[in-house]
């Protein structure tokens, strides 16, 4: 698929410099970019890098200049990227219908622009809404919906009672409503405590592959409109997670935790059980919360404290032998002079 340079300006809402009609094949990145190819600069810091690049175009900010070459100046780069790439490598169309070694209920409800492929699997009285894609292997348990336009990639698993909106996609692998970890002991055994609740995935959410959220034990464990979850996600029972917010892999959020809209969780973040994070928090890599985090603040370490307090936790870090040592030796000379006073009063008296 070839676009001109003109063309992909006028999709994206750029300001174009340059001859408009440069023939533009794809994107990639300065350093394998072609001719042919609209890399993209996201910064001033990358412009010797774009001036060494065979790029035929590039997308640029508006504080931006590459001097002789064509460019399309847009606000957000990154966001005229994501645009274009949809243009040069569109969503593949499945055709509507159940694939004949697909297994449906005659209890379920499928409409019938629905795309239901091999071997997938859908519950007594679950629902697939219209235009909904179930790839192969997908299991829907009972009493579960899969809202419009939504997608479920190979081997994704719904026990039953999940609700999942509309245009939500789920990424192999992932576990929606398995049992949340709860038991108690009796003094000589742990008893589970039975699961009932149910998960709700709000509308234009994306999950990523390998997720497991835990059904709620009484109620609903919640996954708020637009929120976006990386691989390898842990979201416990009874946890409720606001609308809009990020959260990177391999993080693990414990039982009934509170997190707020536009909340940014990093790679490797835990929560303990029953934490609050406000709207608009943000919380470090490999940060460890165990209490309420205030909306808007940044925290980092483990325990998790104020962001600016931690950077200077860790500049301190690799001198504590150094300080250590220090410290050690002054408190020798300490105890020298204390000695040596007590002996000079002695001697006074």
């Amino acid at each position: 698929m070839r676009w001109t340079l003109g063309e992909l300006a006028r999709l994206v809402e750029g300001e174009l410099e340059g001859d408009p009609g440069v023939p533009i094949r794809g994107l990639a990145s300065l350093e394998r970019a072609g001719d042919g190819d609209l890399s993209f600069v996201t910064a001033r810091r990358h412009v010797r890098a774009a001036e060494r690049s065979q790029a035929s175009a590039f997308l640029v900010p508006p504080d931006v200049a590459i001097p002789g070459r064509p460019v399309i100046r847009v606000a957000q780069p990154y966001g005229a990227v994501a645009a274009l790439l949809r243009v040069f490598h569109p969503e593949p169309i499945l055709a509507p219908g159940v694939h004949p070694t697909a297994c449906i209920s005659s209890m379920a409800r499928v409409a019938l622009d629905a795309t239901v492929l091999a071997f997938a699997v859908v519950g007594d009285a679950s629902v697939v809404e219209s235009r909904a894609v179930l790839h192969p292997h997908v299991v829907v348990g009972d009493r579960c919906r899969v809202g419009e336009a939504s997608i479920l990639h190979a081997h994704v698993v719904l026990r039953e009672d999940v609700v999942v909106g509309r245009r939500v996609v789920i990424h192999a692998g992932a576990v929606l409503g398995a049992d949340g970890f709860g038991y108690v002991f009796d003094g000589s055994h742990h008893r589970k405590i039975p699961q009932v609740g149910r998960v709700v995935i709000e509308d234009d959410v994306e999950i990523g592959a390998n997720v497991t959220i835990d059904r709620a034990t009484f109620g609903e464990t919640v996954v708020g409109h637009g929120t976006k979850i990386d691989n390898l996600v842990q979201i416990g029972h009874n946890t409720v997670v606001g609308t809009d917010t990020v959260i990177v892999a391999q993080t693990g959020i414990a039982g009934s935790c509170r997190i707020g809209s536009r909340v940014v969780l990093g790679g490797q973040v835990g929560l303990a059980d029953h934490v609050t994070i406000g709207d608009g928090a943000q919380v470090g890599s490999q940060a460890g919360v165990h209490g309420e985090v205030a909306p808007g603040a940044a925290v980092w370490g483990s325990p998790a404290i104020p962001l600016p307090i931690a950077r200077r936790v860790a500049v301190a870090m690799p001198r504590l032998p150094e300080l250590l040592h220090t410290v050690r030796r002054l408190e020798k000379r300490v105890a020298d002079l204390e000695r040596r006073l007590g002996m000079w009063r002695g001697e006074a008296r």
